[in-house]
């Protein structure tokens, strides 16, 4: 059997982790035009508030693994950060690449027509979780109409904040294994959506979500033979470094 053979998601279900990371710098514009250029609609982010209390786009709570940098976001304000290179340590042609901001981030995918999984987590210089929930909240405001947004966390709690400003949005609760209280934890946030690692998936809990409507995503698979008995108990999605492999 080929790849393109193979059991798989639904093009508008492919998501890329971080941009397409595998082939540019994480969460780098880079990444994300990437992204769109193999073909996938949506990418999963980071976001992180800098010292001035604006959002950029990080996985991290420091820059030092991703730039030519050194030090805590919670010491470096964004024109500090944007100024240092954050795609050389991936490859020469992409020296030059920013970490970009949220708001920089939003304008770019509706110029390649992608839409955004946006993780929030809360870091331990962030002031509190309702500035973290607010900066996000202002930020995809001015996101273009077919930018589609939806919020994943490992944090219950900062779903919550989250859900309680933007009601509309779709809440994915993030986990490596899910706990068997799962059910009575998403309808405490509200969630409708689990994000798991893709190593913990099993075919009853597939069963059991599709059962009571709840989505389900694995992060972050970047082969496809390791998804394929799992599409039809009820895979929702995938989250890959290299959505190219998911799109063939």
């Amino acid at each position: 059997m080929t790849l393109t053979a193979l059991p798989g998601p639904v093009p508008d279900e492919v998501q890329a982790h971080r941009g397409a990371s595998a082939i540019a710098p994480e969460n780098t514009i880079a990444a994300f035009r990437a992204a769109a250029e193999a073909g996938a609609k949506w990418v999963e982010l980071d976001v992180a508030l800098s010292a001035d209390g604006r959002l950029v786009v990080i996985h991290d709570d420091s820059v030092d693994r991703t730039s030519s940098g050194k030090g805590s976001l919670g010491a470096l304000t964004q024109a500090e950060i944007g100024a240092l290179d954050a795609g050389a340590w991936f490859g020469d042609r992409f020296a030059g690449e920013r970490i970009p901001t949220l708001v920089e981030t939003i304008a770019a995918l509706g110029e390649f027509g992608l839409s955004a999984n946006v993780e929030i987590k809360q870091h331990a210089h962030h002031k509190s979780l309702d500035q973290l929930v607010r900066a996000v909240q202002a930020d995809i405001a001015g996101r273009a109409a077919g930018t589609r947004i939806m919020i994943s966390s490992f944090d219950a709690e900062a779903l919550k904040a989250m859900h309680a400003l933007e009601p509309e949005l779709e809440m994915a609760m993030l986990w490596g294994m899910v706990p068997e209280d799962w059910e009575q934890r998403l309808a405490a946030i509200p969630a409708t959506t689990i994000h798991m690692h893709y190593k913990t998936l099993s075919i009853g809990l597939l069963e059991r979500t599709r059962e009571r409507g709840i989505k389900v995503r694995a992060w972050t698979c970047n082969d496809p033979v390791q998804l394929v008995s799992f599409w039809d108990a009820g895979l929702t999605g995938v989250i890959t470094d290299n959505p190219a492999i998911f799109l063939a």
